[in-house]
């Protein structure tokens, strides 16, 4: 048998056969579905009292997050004027994720997940907290922010794959999992909106402290609407097994499972190569745009407006039909934007180009995300969102790294398909990120036949498309009639 025969067997057996009372309960939920109009079928994940909680206080406490990475931002370049500790400082707060995150992912499947995100909220609105009070005192160094952005990368390690895995228990319907992911993007994107501009605005006014008071403040909201969710009582898995027999068990999980596999792969090379863009923004704004810091803010601006529009047109979806599609899809368009991005000189093309880049690159993430949800088994939820989270966070420190040193390294050149003009390094940076980004893409549309035959039998099973006997049975039908 192949690998993908055996991993559809294998998950089939995990989830167990269907019920008539599941296959009721299906029937419903579509009637449900087609009868909602676009408008209501964009926000249903809402209609659930928990993760309407969740979104009202994770959405305050993320506009809080972005003034904080803006501030922290500001305030090293402030106190030392050196672009290499601005990307060092990033550096320090991602690569606990890369380490961690696959510990962090056993225990939380060992442990309650809500309690989990509990500490994880406390621990990183204490951060926040240690950060105003030592910039108030005027006692902040750059080594106390090297070490508390240590510590909020820790944090970060296991609260990630913690919110993932807990997704499925505040919806209750996996029918209306893929919703709340995009609702959930939006929500970040808002926040990445609204944030660094609140931000500006403080610091122009008073200084730093006030960001990272106002987020530790902001933290008060997600963690009330935590512990007010009513959740089904269940009973928390106490492993048998060692930490280490978990930890091999977990990776044997996500690297025999083909789609899984096949999706993490492809993510990782976006995350590695795609995605560090952003730190190369900056040069973008002031060299090749002859232009400032609000046109910095404005390219952002862009990409989160971008970014946005693709969760909003994902939260319109009836199912997850059809994603697996789409992440090739996004994934060219996220390397077409850019390498557009790259070419460009011109102010308004920038902006058209990036807010391409940021649609295709949410569109991934989130369609990623919600297939990935929708495969795993419960009992290896929390391991396997640890590696997605590794695969998004984790490789952002080498990309960082990658891009900024093939932006120093490359030199100025010109290039005959720009019309002759002077390329900088970052800008060759972009376009060879951009054109890695396509063939990853590439790659993985030849695999899209062997995920199909893998993925099929468990949608039917279900319910998410018609098994092919009850599709035998309709055509049979209509042709009697």
């Amino acid at each position: 048998m192949s690998d993908a025969g055996r991993d559809a067997g294998r998950v089939g057996a995990q989830r167990g056969p269907a019920t008539a009372g599941d296959l009721d309960a299906e029937g419903e939920r579509r009637a449900e579905a087609r009868e909602l109009s676009g408008a209501s079928r964009a926000w249903r994940a809402l209609r659930h009292r928990n993760f309407r909680l969740f979104f009202g206080g994770q959405t305050i406490s993320l506009i809080g997050t972005w003034m904080t990475r803006i501030a922290t931002s500001w305030l090293v370049y402030r106190l030392t004027g050196s672009a290499l500790l601005l990307g060092t400082v990033s550096f320090a707060g991602q690569i606990p994720t890369f380490l961690f995150a696959p510990l962090a992912g056993v225990w939380v499947d060992r442990l309650n997940r809500r309690q989990v995100l509990v500490w994880t909220q406390t621990l990183a609105m204490v951060q926040s907290f240690a950060l105003a009070a030592l910039t108030f005192s005027g006692l902040i160094t750059v080594r106390w922010i090297l070490a508390l952005s240590v510590m909020q990368g820790i944090v970060n390690a296991f609260d990630m794959p913690g919110r993932q895995a807990f997704m499925v228990e505040m919806v209750g319907d996996r029918a209306d999992l893929g919703n709340a992911i995009a609702i959930n993007s939006s929500m970040v994107n808002v926040a990445r909106l609204i944030g660094p501009s609140l931000a500006g605005l403080l610091i122009a006014a008073t200084s730093e402290a006030w960001c990272f008071l106002v987020d530790g403040i902001s933290y008060i909201a997600v963690i009330a609407s935590l512990v007010m969710m009513r959740l089904n009582a269940g009973t928390v898995r106490r492993a048998a097994t060692s930490l280490l027999t978990e930890l091999k068990e977990g990776w044997s999980y996500v690297a025999d499972f083909l789609p899984i596999r096949t999706i993490l792969l492809l993510f990782a090379v976006v995350s590695l190569m795609g995605m560090p863009f952003v730190v190369l923004m900056p040069i973008f704004a002031a060299r090749v745009l002859k232009g400032g810091p609000h046109t910095l803010g404005f390219l952002m601006g862009a990409m989160g407006v971008g970014a946005l529009i693709s969760a909003l047109s994902l939260a319109m979806r009836k199912s997850v039909r059809g994603l697996i599609r789409m992440i090739p899809v996004a994934a060219a368009v996220f390397g077409l934007g850019l390498i557009g991005f790259g070419l460009s000189h011109v102010y308004w093309l920038s902006m058209l180009t990036v807010m391409v880049a940021g649609a295709g690159m949410m569109q991934g993430m989130a369609a990623s995300n919600t297939i990935i949800q929708t495969l795993t088994d419960e009992s290896k939820r929390g391991r396997v969102m640890s590696y997605y989270t590794m695969a998004f966070m984790g490789m952002a420190p080498f990309g960082s790294l990658l891009a900024g040193g093939l932006a120093h390294a490359i030199r100025p050149t010109p290039m005959w398909l720009a019309g002759g003009m002077v390329l900088q390094g970052a800008q060759w940076t972009v376009i060879l990120n951009g054109l890695a980004v396509v063939a990853g893409a590439a790659w993985f549309m030849t695999q899209l036949r062997a995920l199909r035959s893998v993925v099929r039998p468990i949608y039917e099973e279900m319910g998410i498309i018609p098994a092919a006997q009850e599709m035998a049975a309709v055509t049979a039908e209509e042709m009697r009639g």
